[in-house]
């Protein structure tokens, strides 16, 4: 893996943990009187497996999005640099 990759990678798991302590320090929801309230981390979502699977997919998602993106701008930067070498060229 490049540079590039590693760094978009990080700023992925920063953002994620970032995101993870705004949802844990979010003010729970009012429930009704005589109910046990559910707070942040204790929800039914995060008890099951579809917390998980819905996590794993969305960060395969933004990986797949990344390198999709990495690709476009590899590609425009050396479209870029071979239209500033033919220019380099025809004044030469």
């Amino acid at each position: 893996m490049g540079w590039r990759v590693k760094f978009v990678f990080l700023l992925i798991v920063y953002f994620a943990g970032f995101a993870t302590a705004i949802y844990c320090l979010a003010p729970a929801p009012e429930g009704e009187p005589g109910q046990p309230g559910v707070r942040g981390l204790v929800s039914g979502a995060f008890k099951s497996q579809e917390f998980a699977r819905s996590v794993n997919s969305g960060m395969h998602k933004a990986i797949d999005f990344s390198k999709e993106a990495i690709a476009e701008a590899t590609e425009m930067i050396q479209k870029q640099i071979n239209e500033a070498q033919e220019k380099a060229k025809s004044e030469g």
